[in-house]
C-alpha cells in the first residue's frame, strides 16, 4: 500500500476541511440571526460535552473498526453541519448544529492522528510525527487563511450567507478525500483476536496507562490547558474586535493574521523540541499565556488585542509537543483510543472554561471572560512549576 500517498491525501483532507470561509464571519452570522453571548457559549458547552460522552467510544471504534471510516463518517456529519446552518434560526438549530460537529470532532480527532502515525511507521519514519503533524497544522492554518480573507471580502459585497454555501461546497470536497484513504496495516492487519478485545477493557488499559506514566500525563494536560483556552482566541477574537469597533472589512485580515502566527511554532516545534526539553518548552508558553491573557482582559484597546496575537505566536508549539509525547509511548492497537482520551480531556477543560468565560462574559462583557482565562492560566503555571519534574526530554 502507497502509504506516501496516504499522508498528502491527509495534507489534501486538512485543507478542504479547513477551507471553510463561513468561520470567519460565523459569531456574527449567529448573532443576525439572534444568537446571544451566552447562547453561543451554551452551544460551545453542547459542543465540548458531546466530545466528552463519545471522543472516547468512537476511538475504539477507530482502534476496532478502522481509523478511515471514522475519518469518512466525521465529513460527512460535516457536510451536514453545513446544509442546516444555511438555515437555521432558533437557537436549536443550532444546538443540533453543534451537536453533529461535536461527533464529527470526536470520530476525526483520534482516528487522524492515530493514521498518520501509523502510516509513518510503515515507512520506518515515526520520528518524524512532530514535523509532519506540524505540517499538516499548518496546511490547516494556509487553508484557513485562505478562507477568512476570501470570506471578509465576500461577506462584505455579497452578504453572510454566501460563505456558507462555499464551505459547503468544500465539506463535499474532503467527504471524497477520505473515501479515498488507505488504512494502515497496523489498524487493519493484525490478527482476528485484536480486534475482539472489548470495549471495557480499551478503557480501563488506557487509564492504566495514564496512572503508570506520570510525567505523559502532565504533558498531555498542558496541551489541554492551553488548547482550551486558544479556544476561546479562535472563537471570540470577533466579538473582541467588534468592541474595539474595528470595520468587519478587516476580519479577514485579523483571522488570517491569528492563524498565521500559529504556524512558526507547529513547524518548528520538533527542531525546539532538539533544543530544549518539554518541561522548558511548556512553562515559557504557560507564562505567555498567563501575561497575555492579563493583557488581553485589562488593556480593552488594540494593545490587548496585540497581546491576544502574541498568545497565537506560542501556542502552536503545543499541539505537536503534546500528541508527540503521548504517540510515541503507545501502542498501535490502542493509539486512537488513548489518543482521544487527550481529546476528552481538552474538551473536558474547555467545558470548565466556557462555564467561566460565559458568565464573567455575561457580566463584564468579552473582556471578563478572558479575564477568567488569565486567573486560570496563572493559577495552573503555579501547580506546574511544582509538579513538572517528573518530565523527561
Amino acid at each position: 500500500m502507497n502509504y506516501v500517498s496516504n499522508l498528502w491525501k491527509l495534507y489534501a483532507l486538512r485543507f478542504f476541511s479547513s477551507l471553510i470561509p463561513a468561520y470567519v464571519i460565523e459569531r456574527l452570522y449567529w448573532e443576525e440571526r439572534g444568537m446571544t453571548i451566552q447562547m453561543v457559549v451554551f452551544t460551545e458547552i453542547i459542543y465540548a460535552l458531546t466530545i466528552v460522552l463519545l471522543e472516547v467510544p468512537t476511538g475504539i471504534m477507530a482502534d476496532k473498526w478502522g481509523r478511515k471510516k471514522m475519518l469518512v463518517f466525521s465529513a460527512l456529519l460535516g457536510c451536514s453541519e453545513f446544509a442546516i446552518l444555511l438555515y437555521a434560526t432558533e437557537f436549536w438549530h443550532f444546538a443540533v448544529v453543534v451537536f453533529l460537529a461535536g461527533i464529527s470532532r470526536s470520530a476525526g480527532s483520534g482516528s487522524e492522528n492515530a493514521l498518520l502515525y501509523d502510516s509513518l511507521v510503515a515507512q520506518g519514519k515515526a520520528a518524524s510525527f512532530e514535523k509532519q503533524l506540524g505540517g499538516l497544522n499548518a496546511c490547516d492554518f494556509v487553508s484557513a487563511i485562505l478562507a477568512a480573507l476570501c470570506g471578509s471580502l465576500l461577506a462584505g459585497r455579497f452578504g453572510l450567507e454566501l460563505n456558507y454555501w462555499i464551505s459547503l461546497g468544500s465539506a463535499l470536497i474532503a467527504l471524497i478525500i477520505s473515501l479515498l484513504l488507505v488504512e494502515s496495516a497496523a489498524a487493519a492487519g493484525g490478527p482476528a483476536d485484536e480486534h475482539e478485545i472489548p470495549f471495557k477493557q480499551y478503557v480501563t488499559e488506557s487509564l492504566r496507562f495514564f496512572r503508570k506514566n506520570k510525567g505523559v500525563s502532565l504533558v498531555v494536560l498542558s496541551g489541554m490547558v492551553t488548547g482550551s483556552a486558544m479556544g476561546y482566541i479562535e472563537e471570540f477574537w470577533q466579538l473582541y474586535a467588534n468592541r474595539l469597533e474595528m470595520p468587519v472589512v478587516f476580519f479577514g485580515v485579523l483571522s488570517a493574521a491569528i492563524m498565521l502566527l500559529q504556524l512558526p511554532g507547529n513547524l518548528l516545534a520538533h527542531a525546539l523540541l532538539k533544543r530544549f526539553s518539554s518541561r522548558t518548552l511548556i512553562l515559557i508558553v504557560g507564562s505567555i499565556f498567563a501575561v497575555g491573557f492579563a493583557y488581553t482582559a485589562a488593556s480593552k484597546d488594540y494593545i490587548g488585542l496585540a497581546a491576544m496575537l502574541v498568545i497565537c505566536l506560542f501556542s502552536g508549539v503545543m499541539e505537536p509537543l503534546a500528541a508527540g509525547y503521548l504517540h510515541h509511548r503507545i501502542d498501535s492497537t490502542m493509539r486512537a483510543t488513548i489518543d482521544s482520551f487527550r481529546s476528552l480531556g481538552e474538551n473536558v477543560v474547555h467545558t470548565f472554561i466556557g462555564i467561566g468565560f460565559g458568565y464573567f462574559s455575561t457580566r463584564y462583557d468579552v473582556f471578563g471572560g478572558y479575564g477568567f482565562i488569565a486567573a486560570l492560566c496563572f493559577a495552573f503555571l503555579v501547580w506546574y512549576v511544582g509538579a513538572s519534574r517528573t518530565i523527561q526530554s
